[in-house]
């Protein structure tokens, strides 16, 4: 069976609805690009769920730690992946027992519960729950320093009864306040103890070390529970798939490569660099009239494609990476402009183009025409829509449009970007809001899209105001 078979990804935008399991579904089609292939190949019918880790959609661009494992299995064993998205752990194992689909994607728990239900297969992950703290030499060392003091935690979550055992353990002391899922995520707990909001919380090693890329300063060293397991599953027979899992996880070429994907999502940071005050960043003083980048000649020359000031442009290109054409994100956007290569051929341009400048900010201008076209009958006042653009820019259209609807079916203002569909953005990292009917593109971290939009406008009109 050949090999050399190329694949493309096309995420349903209206997403497929799966017998069985709910109408909360989604199907991932990942097929061969040419027809003509001498071998037909087999297919995987596998499902995962969305998360900052098993899958997400980024710029265009699908991603997940899970995703691109299961993908490059396929591709190695010469099988076409037909991908299901299932709303939660219980109807994924379900989608198993039921046959709808041969794999499991995602990291099952080892647990005596589904043993029963699935054979475990694939790398075994090894997880315990830590204490996310402030860093610094005043951080708890021991899990007896607990006491006296306050613990937020996901309330009836995993985290919560552990906490509550290790309590009981301590003879009390430790002031736990559980709080509704309803209002907070474990992500939002993380990134308030990153602020100084609240002072302590409780989660998975995995999921702090994922966070530990985007706020470098939290201490997640301590563990508070026993090794938790998990991994892949199949079906409980089948036995041959299991093992071609397991014998392609021994190969150790897959194993270098498996440790490159591992540490793109947990290890290279995605903090964004503090880029609230252009001077310091730049290392300079934008003077009066003056110019704000070496580029400043292109921003003009392709702000008119958009019709927008170049000074906005420029704002973009400097938040994206400091006007460093050198850098590539832990995701590969590229240049000045940090432009993902999915998106530079869905505009007929080869991404090894987007080394050059100019290509990079001519790319990037284009790609801001097209979103704005495509959000002016959802946004018609100007001025509003190009806030709604620059999000669109940071994460992809995709989840702008699942934030509107969402904004629409909240009650909020669909058309109105501050504190309306910014507000439906933050809440497309939360379960219930990204398994709605109403959103096509799953999971986001709408946190860093918001923030970015703010960002750029301050910038923007710092720049205008600094070469007039």
């Amino acid at each position: 069976m050949s090999k050399l078979i190329t694949y493309i990804v096309s995420l349903s935008i209206s997403g497929m609805a799966i017998t069985g399991c709910g109408s909360g579904n989604r199907q991932v089609a990942i097929t061969p690009s040419s027809p003509n292939t001498l071998d037909t190949p087999d297919t995987l019918h596998a499902a995962t769920l969305y998360g900052p880790t098993s899958y997400f959609s980024y710029r265009g661009q699908q991603m997940g730690f899970d995703f691109e494992n299961v993908r490059r299995f396929a591709e190695d064993e010469g099988m076409v992946l037909d991908l299901k998205v299932a709303p939660s752990l219980p109807a994924l194992l379900k989608m198993l027992t039921t046959k709808e689909v041969e794999l499991a994607a995602y990291p099952v728990p080892v647990i005596e519960e589904y043993n029963s239900l699935v054979k475990h297969c694939g790398y075994k992950e090894v997880t315990w729950q830590v204490l996310v703290q402030p860093g610094g030499k005043d951080a708890i060392k021991d899990v007896t320093e607990l006491v006296g003091k306050t613990v937020y935690v996901e309330k009836d979550s995993k985290y919560h009864y552990r906490l509550s055992n290790l309590n009981q353990e301590l003879g009390g002391g430790i002031d736990i306040i559980p709080i509704s899922r309803d209002s907070l995520i474990t992500e939002e707990l993380i990134a308030m103890v990153d602020r100084g909001e609240i002072p302590l919380t409780v989660v998975d090693s995995d999921v702090a070390e994922l966070n530990k890329s985007y706020f470098p300063h939290l201490d997640t060293g301590l563990k508070i529970s026993l090794d938790q397991y998990s991994s892949w599953a199949v079906a409980t027979d089948c036995d041959s798939l299991a093992l071609s899992i397991n014998n392609w996880k021994k190969r150790k070429e897959n194993s270098q490569i498996h440790r490159a994907i591992y540490k793109k999502y947990f290890e290279i940071s995605k903090s964004p660099a503090p880029f609230d005050n252009p001077e310091e960043a730049l290392g300079v003083k934008i003077k009066k009239r003056g110019h704000v980048s070496n580029y400043d000649a292109l921003f003009k020359r392709y702000s008119s494609i958009p019709g927008y000031d170049w000074q906005l442009l420029a704002s973009i290109g400097f938040n994206e990476s400091c006007f460093d054409n050198d850098v590539v994100s832990w995701a590969g956007a590229m240049g000045v402009m940090q432009l993902m290569a999915a998106t530079a051929r869905s505009l007929d341009v080869e991404p090894e183009l987007l080394v050059n400048p100019d290509v990079n900010i001519l790319t990037a201008a284009r790609l801001l025409k097209n979103l704005d076209d495509a959000l002016a009958d959802k946004v018609p006042d100007k001025n509003e829509r190009i806030l709604f653009v620059i999000a669109a820019y940071n994460c992809g259209l995709g989840h702008i449009y699942d934030s509107i609807a969402l904004a629409k079916k909240y009650g909020l203002d669909p058309q109105t970007w501050t504190g309306n569909v910014s507000e439906a953005a933050l809440l497309k990292s939360r379960p219930q809001y990204y398994n709605d009917p109403v959103v096509k593109n799953g999971y986001f971290r709408g946190s860093e899209t918001v923030e970015f939009v703010e960002k750029v406008m301050s910038v923007y009109n710092y720049f205008k105001n600094s070469t007039k």
